[in-house]
């Protein structure tokens, strides 16, 4: 509707509206502005000449990568069953999983180093070195990542009309053989929303990593955790220099979510 048609009390209700959205927006333009004002190109680049910048990055890509793989294939198949099917203790469940989300992020690391003192956790301890090793990186940004993927495609399955799975298995297809050739397809979109948004979530997760996989450089070191051990030992510049790196990657990742997610994704990402 053209603004110029509105009622002037459409108009002073809007420009409410506008105020306090605008306020957050200022903010969050406001950091970023504050942020690459505080540092140069320059000292971006020195900063990335570092060998332990270099590692957490190397090893943040790699990380985030398997647990985006880990997460999409988990909340795919969990989507999918909460979505279209009705059993006894579904909404126990569907708390459980929104549990990493609600929980505070030292809470999560602390359970997960917790998990790994009990008998079964020693005894993969004692074939997989987990608890402070880089599968531990993993396993932390996985546990909080893959609620959001869930999350996305419970959504997008919800969105899907199990209509087309119905005939196919009337034509002789089998439960499986629907889900592999017609919800998988029409789930694509979703899919890659689910997979963007657990390797941003990755990117950013720093408690968990904290608290189960320490922050030792060339070792357990991401981008999160580097930015932790540059303020600590007051290099301020270099903190903000890779600060600026996860919100250009943040910003990347949010882009190709739009771009290529889809409207059904975006659906999904709402629920």
């Amino acid at each position: 509707m053209p603004i110029s048609t509105l009622k002037r009390s459409d108009t002073v209700f809007l420009a409410g509206l506008a105020l306090f959205g605008g306020l957050y927006l200022f903010l969050i333009i406001a950091m970023l502005v504050a942020d690459a004002s505080f540092t140069t190109p320059s000292h971006v680049w020195q900063s990335l000449q570092s060998p332990e910048i270099r590692y957490s990055i190397k090893l943040s890509l790699i990380s985030c990568s398997v647990t985006a793989l880990l997460s999409v294939w988990c909340a795919t198949a969990i989507g999918y069953v909460m979505s279209r099917f009705d059993f006894r203790g579904k909404q126990l469940i569907e708390a459980i999983l929104d549990i990493p989300i609600v929980l505070p992020p030292l809470v999560v690391g602390l359970s997960l180093l917790i998990l790994f003192q009990t008998p079964p956790g020693k005894f993969i301890e004692h074939y997989v070195p987990v608890t402070y090793a880089i599968p531990s990186v993993i396993l932390a940004q996985f546990s909080v990542a893959c609620a959001f993927a869930v999350r996305t495609m419970r959504g997008t399955f919800d969105l899907i009309s199990p209509r087309s799975e119905q005939v196919a298995m009337t034509l002789g297809c089998s439960r499986a053989q629907a889900f592999w050739i017609v919800a998988l397809p029409e789930a694509r979109h979703g899919i890659l929303t689910a997979a963007t948004l657990a390797w941003a979530r990755s990117l950013g997760e720093f408690g968990p990593i904290l608290v189960f996989s320490g922050a030792t450089r060339f070792h357990t070191e991401v981008l999160p955790t580097t930015v932790f051990l540059e303020l600590s030992t007051g290099n301020i510049e270099s903190a903000v220099a890779v600060s600026l790196l996860m919100v250009a990657a943040a910003a990347i990742v949010l882009t190709l979510v739009r771009v290529f997610g889809g409207p059904d994704a975006a659906a999904g990402r709402a629920i």
